[in-house]
């Protein structure tokens, strides 16, 4: 994995990315433990901790809650373009993953509360992950409080993930599934073929000047977990580009060298 820290050293902007084979313990990281912008990545925190909540039975996935106009913020999703309506907690959640909805984010942080979502980021050992604010209108959004974590926290959940040691094994396999369906496998997965991009769970997160994209990715010759993160990159195609250019190289060296 050397070559990708090779290749980000050449490239505009500041990255971090951290590698792990799940099985053997075998790690590779840059600049892995740097607190980042974490932009729609998250998300994917936030809905570990609604999962948790729902297993200690303080919410329900089936509780009705109603999106009204002053609730909607613009960007990515769906949700905005819709009437006012009620939505159940789990398409809320569907909604903020596949679809990285920031109308449905905010709700279920307003559901939680930040003093529990960034407890559950502490019982994780997310050491540089924080939530600081709900989503919002890019333009609209103080750019000296932003959501924070690292390559290496972001793949930390992927791992606890797999391994079932934080949600229980249903709700771990559970959310697995659901970011297999990630809608955006544009960046870290760009290149690889067509037919194993559904053997991988993502999820991304972009704003002006950042491209994340965090990933576990399940194959015969094993389990990986791979993130990529950029901040001060000129534009979101250079971005794109150099994530993609990651993954080429990261799976070239699995399907090279892993037996």
């Amino acid at each position: 994995m050397k070559e990708i820290k090779r290749y980000l050293q050449t490239r505009l902007g500041s990255y971090g990315f951290y590698f792990e084979d799940l099985k053997s313990g075998y790690s590779f990281g840059y600049n892995e433990n740097v607190p980042m912008t974490a932009a729609g990545c998250m998300k994917l925190p936030i809905a570990v901790a609604l999962i948790k909540e729902e297993e200690f039975g303080n919410v329900s996935f089936l509780d009705k809650i109603k999106i009204e106009e002053n609730d909607k913020v613009y960007g990515t999703g769906i949700i905005h373009e819709f009437n006012d309506r009620e939505y159940t907690i789990f398409e809320l959640m569907v909604a903020m993953l596949i679809q990285s909805d920031n109308t449905a984010a905010n709700k279920i942080i307003d559901i939680l509360g930040f003093d529990r979502i960034n407890s559950v980021i502490k019982e994780l050992k997310l050491t540089e992950t924080v939530l600081n604010r709900k989503t919002s209108d890019e333009r609209n959004v103080n750019s000296e409080v932003e959501n924070i974590t690292s390559a290496k926290d972001l793949s930390l959940i992927w791992k606890t993930l797999y391994n079932r040691t934080y949600l229980n094994e249903k709700n771990s396999q559970m959310l697995i599934d659901i970011l297999t369906r990630q809608q955006i496998k544009n960046k870290l997965a760009l290149y690889i073929p067509d037919d194993l991009k559904y053997e991988i769970s993502s999820k991304t997160g972009d704003k002006k000047g950042i491209e994340n994209d965090t990933e576990l990715i399940n194959l015969d010759k094993g389990n990986f977990v791979f993130t990529v993160m950029s901040q001060d990159i000129p534009n979101s195609v250079y971005g794109t580009v150099t994530l993609a250019k990651c993954g080429k190289m990261m799976w070239d060296n699995v399907m090279n060298n892993w037996n």
